[in-house]
């Protein structure tokens, strides 16, 4: 997956089905067309080091 930041932007680009999949899943999840939309809020830290893994909790 590729991930692009730019400013306030960040953008996700799948690089396989397998990511496209996942991509779509935590889409649906957190948008919501009718209510509001939710939040990814990041969990833990990130020391890529120590485990190059980020975490997210997803929040209303």
């Amino acid at each position: 997956m590729r991930i692009k930041v730019e400013k306030a932007l960040v953008e996700f680009e799948p690089e396989n089905d397998e990511e496209t999949a996942a991509l779509q899943k935590v889409w649906d999840i957190i948008v919501d067309c009718v209510k509001t939309n939710k939040k990814l809020v990041p969990v833990g830290e990130y020391i890529p080091v120590k485990r190059n893994m980020a975490r997210f909790a997803i929040e209303d």
